[in-house]
């Protein structure tokens, strides 16, 4: 069974909005699926809306599972199972190999 880290630590923010300061906008986002020794990572970045409700969270108070949420939501379900989905494929590439490189000896 694959395990997915979600690393969303990075990220962009504007200074100043909405009477808000370090307001996160983009997310610097890396998985990381892990299986036994095999592993495999996918990196990108994702724009996240300003709060539509006015809550509004202090840079400070931010954690790393809050951010993935808000990085997920923006993504969507679809995106973010096409991104698990990818790692898996080559994380069973790595275990089941359908080629190889070899050198012939003389």
């Amino acid at each position: 069974m694959i395990t997915y880290d979600w690393n969303c630590k990075t990220v962009d923010v504007h200074p100043q909005e909405k009477e808000q300061t370090n307001v996160v906008y983009n997310v610097h986002w890396s998985v990381t699926g892990i299986e036994g020794d095999y592993s495999s990572n996918a990196i990108g970045t994702q724009i996240v809306p300003l709060s539509e409700d006015g809550a509004f969270i202090p840079f400070e108070d931010l954690t790393n599972e809050i951010v993935v949420g808000w990085t997920k939501e923006a993504m969507g379900e679809e995106t973010v199972s096409s991104i698990e989905t990818g790692i898996a494929n080559q994380i069973e590439a790595l275990i089941n190999p359908t080629s190889v490189t070899m050198t012939i000896g003389e």
